[in-house]
C-alpha cells in the first residue's frame, strides 16, 4: 500500500497538478492539506474526477484557509473530523481528519503555523500538538498521523539553523510538543530510514529557494511501530515540486509490504546545485 501526504497550499490552484500526480504515482491513500475549500465546494471540484480513478473522499474544509482530506482507494470507514477536545482560535478550524483505510487508522493534519514565538498563535500551536498526543495515545496501534506539522524535527531539518533563531518551526516548547506525540509510539519513519540525509519537503516560493535546495523539513509521516516495521521505501516527491504552478510543499510518499518503484529515496530526484554552505543565506522574510 502506497500512502502519501501533500499540503497542496490550495486544491483550487493546484488541480491540474494533483489529478496527473495521482495517474503517475497511483497512491492508494493520500492525505492532503491546505485544502482551502469548504465541504460541498471540494465535492463539486473533485468528486468525479476522484470516483473514476477509485477513490473515496472524506474532507474537512473552510473557506479561503486552512482544510484537509484523506483519499483513498483502500477503503474510508469510521471517518473523524477534528480532534476531540482540541482548542479554537477562537472557534474550532479545520485541521484534522481521520479515517480507517485498509486496516490503518490514518490522520492527516494540518498544525497550526504559531506565526511568531510567544503569540497567541504560537501558544494555540502548542495546545492543540497536546490535543493531537492525546489522540494518538487513544487510538489503534496500526495507525499513521501524517501531513504538514509546521515543525522541523532538529536543526537537521533545516538548511541552515542559523537562519531560523527567532522564528517558529525550531523552537524547543514546538519541537518538544511534537517529540511528545511521537512519544506515544509514532516512529519519523523518513527520518529513520534515512538518519544522515539532507531531506527537506517545503521550500519558499521566494527568493530561489527551491532551487538552491533551501529549505525545511516539516511534512511527516509518523507510523505506529507495527506499521513502520512494514516500510519498504519513504521518499520525498521532489519532481511534484518542480514545474509550473507547483505548491511550496512537495509530497512525501511511503510505501508498505512492497515497493513498487524500488528503495528510491530519500529525495527524488535529487537537487542538482544545492548550496549547502551554511551562513550565507538568509529566509527571504528576514530583514537585512
Amino acid at each position: 500500500m502506497r500512502v502519501a501526504t501533500w499540503n497542496v497550499n490550495s486544491l483550487k490552484q493546484r488541480l491540474p497538478r494533483l489529478l496527473p500526480w495521482l495517474d503517475q504515482r497511483q497512491p492508494d491513500v493520500v492525505c492532503l492539506q491546505e485544502t482551502k475549500l469548504a465541504d460541498e465546494a471540494f465535492d463539486e471540484l473533485l468528486g468525479d474526477e476522484l470516483s473514476k480513478r477509485g477513490y473515496e473522499a472524506a474532507a474537512y474544509g473552510e473557506t479561503a484557509w486552512n482544510g484537509v482530506a484523506i483519499l483513498s482507494r483502500a477503503g474510508l470507514d469510521d471517518v473523524v473530523r477534528g480532534l476531540d477536545g482540541a482548542p479554537g482560535f477562537p472557534n474550532p478550524e479545520a485541521r484534522a481528519v481521520a479515517a480507517t483505510c485498509g486496516g490503518i487508522r490514518i490522520t492527516s493534519v494540518y498544525v497550526p503555523n504559531g506565526r511568531a514565538p510567544g503569540s497567541d498563535h504560537y501558544e494555540y500551536k502548542l495546545k492543540w500538538l497536546r490535543s493531537l498526543r492525546d489522540a494518538v495515545a487513544a487510538g489503534p496501534k496500526e495507525q499513521i498521523v501524517c501531513g504538514d506539522m509546521n515543525i522541523a524535527p532538529t536543526d537537521q531539518d533545516v538548511f541552515d539553523p542559523e537562519a531560523y533563531v527567532g522564528h517558529t518551526h525550531v523552537t524547543e516548547p514546538e519541537r518538544a510538543a511534537l517529540a511528545g506525540v511521537e512519544a506515544v509510539g509514532l516512529h519519523d519513519v523518513v527520518r529513520d530510514r534515512w538518519p544522515n540525509d539532507r531531506v527537506f519537503t517545503y521550500w519558499d516560493y521566494r527568493a530561489g529557494m527551491f532551487h538552491q535546495d533551501l529549505g525545511m523539513r516539516i511534512d511527516l509521516v509518523l507510523a505506529s511501530g507495527p506499521v513502520a516495521e512494514r516500510v519498504k521505501a519513504a521518499w520525498v516527491d521532489r519532481q511534484a515540486r518542480k514545474g509550473s504552478g507547483p505548491s511550496d510543499h512537495a509530497p512525501v510518499m511511503i510505501d508498505l509490504d512492497e515497493a513498487p518503484d524500488g528503495d528510491i529515496g530519500p529525495v527524488v530526484p535529487p537537487p542538482s546545485n544545492p548550496v549547502t554552505k551554511r551562513g550565507t543565506k538568509k529566509l527571504p522574510q528576514a530583514t537585512p
